[in-house]
This record gives C-alpha cells, sequence and structure tokens, in this order.
C-alpha cells in the first residue's frame, strides 16, 4: 500500500471537513496524536477502523487509497456518485437513506437536491426497464399455467406501454391478439381498455362490439364503466359497473369503480361508505390486510369531507 497517498489523503479528508486533529481524534475515540501519527505515516490505523474513519469524512475507504481522489460535500453526496457508477438498487438505498437523514438534520444544498433527483431518475429507468423485461416474460409463458395472472400481466404491461406514452402500441399489439383469439372474451376486454388509453370514442365502438359477443362478461362492463365516465355520462357508468356485480366480479372491482368515481366527482360521503362496504366483505371473506387497505382509502376520503 502506498502509504504516502494514504496518509496524504487522511490529511486533504479532515481539513475539507473542517476538523482539527483534536476533532477528528474525539470524533473517532483516539488521542490527537494518533490521527497525526496517521497522517504523517508514522502508523496507520486499524483496519477495523476505517468504515468509522471513511464515515466521519464523508468518504468510502476506497478513497483513501487512491491518488487525488476527489472531496464530496457530504455522505449521501459520495454515495451518490457510488450509485451512478455501479446503478445497483442496493446502493440506491444506501444514498437515498442519507439523502433522508439530511432532510430531517437540515436543509439540502441546490446539488443535493439535484442528486436526490438524479439518483431516483436512474432508479427509475432501472425499474421501468425491469418491469418490461418481466411483463414479456410472463406474456412469452403458457397463460394456462395461471390465466389470473397473465391476465393481471398483460393489463399491467400495457398500462406501463400508456405511461411511457405508447399507447398506441399497446392497441395495435392487442389488436393483434383478438385476431388471433377472437372467441376469448379477456383479449377483447383488454383491447377495450387499450383503447380506452387513446381514442374514447373508439373504445366506445369496440365495447358495444364486444358486448354482442360475450353479453355476460363482467370485465367488459368494468372497462365499459370508465369509458361512460371519461365521455361524462356517470348514469351509464354506474349502471355499468352495477351490470358487472350483478353478474359477479373477481374481487368487488365494482365497488372499487364505484367508490373511486365519487372520491373523482367529490361525493366524499358516497365513496367512504362503499370503501366501508368493500372494507367489510374483505374481512368476512377472511382478506385482513386488503380490508386494511380498503379502510385506508375510507380514511382518506374521509377526511375530505367537510
Amino acid at each position: 500500500m502506498n502509504t504516502t497517498v494514504f496518509s496524504e489523503n487522511l490529511r486533504r479528508f479532515r481539513q475539507h471537513k473542517g476538523l482539527t486533529q483534536e476533532q477528528a481524534a474525539s470524533a473517532l475515540g483516539v488521542n490527537a496524536q494518533t490521527v497525526s501519527r496517521w497522517e504523517c505515516g508514522t502508523t496507520l490505523p486499524d483496519v477495523m477502523m476505517l468504515p468509522d474513519i471513511a464515515r466521519l469524512y464523508d468518504a468510502t475507504v476506497d478513497d483513501f487509497y487512491k491518488k487525488n481522489s476527489p472531496v464530496y460535500s457530504n455522505y449521501a453526496d459520495r454515495l451518490s456518485s457510488v450509485y451512478e457508477m455501479t446503478r445497483d438498487p442496493e446502493d440506491f438505498m444506501r444514498c437515498r437513506t442519507e439523502y433522508l437523514k439530511l432532510m430531517k438534520d437540515g436543509e439540502l444544498s441546490l446539488k443535493d437536491k439535484w442528486n436526490y433527483a438524479i439518483i431516483h431518475h436512474f432508479m427509475f429507468d432501472l425499474c421501468r426497464d425491469t418491469a418490461m423485461e418481466w411483463y414479456n416474460k410472463v406474456m412469452a409463458d403458457d397463460p394456462e399455467k395461471d390465466p389470473h395472472v397473465y391476465y393481471r400481466s398483460l393489463a399491467c404491461r400495457a398500462g406501463l406501454l400508456c405511461d411511457l406514452g405508447r399507447e398506441q402500441e399497446s392497441v395495435e399489439e392487442q389488436k393483434e391478439r383478438v385476431k388471433r383469439m377472437p372467441d376469448n372474451p379477456r383479449e377483447w376486454a383488454e383491447l377495450v381498455s387499450a383503447l380506452d388509453d387513446s381514442n374514447s370514442v373508439e373504445a366506445m365502438e369496440c365495447f358495444e362490439q364486444s358486448l354482442e359477443r360475450f353479453p355476460n362478461y363482467w370485465l367488459l362492463y368494468i372497462h365499459g364503466g370508465y369509458i361512460y365516465q371519461k365521455l361524462g355520462n356517470d348514469e351509464e357508468a354506474l349502471a355499468c359497473w352495477d351490470k358487472a356485480g350483478e353478474l359477479g366480479t373477481d374481487f368487488h372491482d365494482e365497488l372499487y369503480c364505484k367508490a373511486h368515481h365519487y372520491a373523482k366527482r367529490g361525493n366524499y360521503e358516497k365513496s367512504y361508505e362503499i370503501y366501508m362496504e368493500i372494507a367489510s366483505k374483505l374481512r368476512e371473506e377472511g382478506y385482513d390486510v386488503e380490508a386494511d387497505m380498503a379502510e385506508r382509502e375510507a380514511d382518506r376520503v374521509k377526511a375530505k369531507i367537510k
């Protein structure tokens, strides 16, 4: 090991932090003469102390051994540079934790704010690409293994494409699926949903065409309700969701639609009432976690009641 580089870095990092040898020694639980000997290269700190020294100086242990290692304004700043290089989610979490500490303890600098934004930007890119990769893996698998999960993944993938501004791509893909599987009502329902993200008029036409083929498929009425809602026809929207409930939904979907609808329209009392109904039904069915979530939504809308 190049002890000269190591010792010079110890001195440079300490000085950049604005610490005297006495202050550094106090923070590390040693005496000032020990710190002085480290910086002169007479002795070296115990290897077990290196993480503590690095943390005090807002550095990493590796920084001590690099010639002309850059200095950082704080430990979060240092970890952001690590994450920018590795793009490892674990490094993201370490960095984010340090920034949250800064937020709690004091005001962030302009660079801190920028760093906090950019690490989330990088993480967003990773999450976006990973989500699409694994949705595609599901789509390439056999839907008969678990049709419910398969089609939930299909719907989520379409939603991701929409979030990315690729609605038309989602529509064209779903049209091709309908051509391949024209007797599958779920494929038609997903096409209605995909079209609703890009063209409500075309979505309505597809919805009406689908109902002629599959008049008793509940999911069509769920999506149809959202089309009517978007077109401003609340009465028809609620009628669609009521019809879905009569036919039987997977997980009280029609009630969630109505609760969300009333909240969107500012009728928080009605929304609260329906969320509590959902919670009651779920708890009776043994879905306590889901019931708790419904109750939290109920509390959220209740807080808006004037």
